[in-house]
């Protein structure tokens, strides 16, 4: 097993980390993100995207472990932070935890891609 595909799955099972979390403990997101669910139907989509949606990106690479997965597990990381990005500029947001988001999106994007 060579280096990168360590790091590869060491970056799927910090998807998946991040996605258990904003599942389990919906509200413990607001800390990092700033995002905050105050009834059931925010609560419900906080789950759904960044919990399900993360766990199954993260899990996918290990249900069907072919390259392209990884690449198409880069590709989505590469989109969040070129959205980001755009957002730090429209929206003024260059908070530390929207700069810290946007280089681990960076660097997860390149590592899955590689």
């Amino acid at each position: 097993m060579n280096i990168l595909l360590i790091l590869k799955i060491l970056c799927a099972l910090a998807t998946i980390a991040v996605g258990l979390i904003s599942f389990l403990r919906p509200r413990s997101i607001k800390g990092f993100t700033g995002l905050e669910a105050p009834g059931p139907r925010g609560i419900a989509e906080v789950r759904a995207v960044l919990g399900g949606l993360f766990i199954g990106l993260g899990l996918a690479p290990f249900l069907l472990p072919v390259p392209a997965v990884y690449q198409a597990l880069g590709i989505a990381y590469l989109a969040i932070a070129v959205a980001r990005t755009v957002s730090l500029f429209l929206d003024r947001s260059f908070e530390r935890s929207n700069i810290i988001s946007l280089v681990i999106e960076i660097l997860f994007g390149f590592i899955f891609i590689l």
